[in-house]
């Protein structure tokens, strides 16, 4: 099976030995992102809701790099450092879905690069 990589300057670059996300028959691979600027490279001030604001952005703008955008994801997961910011993170990630929501796992962690404080990644179809 053909694997696209998919890479766009309007995300973070990754820091590491992977790719932004993957298209696979139908469906799009994203990597985990975390609130740095792409401009920038540095993680966003302001708290965890505007980390989360920028972990958005950047995803849609990976999504878009691959020709689809939000209403096409079907799982994302969520990664938290503190499940105190969930409540925060939740709200600015439910504003930027409408109509059917997908899927979705939270999970709490001891740490994430770039002392983010969330990191999201998502799978999408590509129809």
């Amino acid at each position: 099976m053909l694997v696209d990589r998919i890479e766009t300057g309007h995300a973070p670059r990754p820091i590491g030995p992977y790719t932004q996300a993957v298209r696979v028959g139908d469906f799009l691979f994203c990597s985990g992102q975390v609130g740095l600027d792409p401009a920038t490279g540095k993680l966003v001030g302001g708290g965890v809701g505007a980390e989360a604001g920028r972990v958005m952005e950047n995803v849609r703008a990976v999504l878009s790099a691959a020709g689809v955008g939000l209403e096409h994801v079907v799982k994302t997961t969520i990664y938290l450092v503190d499940m105190a910011d969930f409540a925060e993170v939740n709200g600015v990630y439910g504003g930027c879905f409408t109509g059917d929501y997908p899927a979705r796992t939270t999970v709490a962690v001891a740490a994430l690069p770039a002392g983010a404080r969330v990191e999201i990644e998502v799978i999408a179809r590509m129809s």
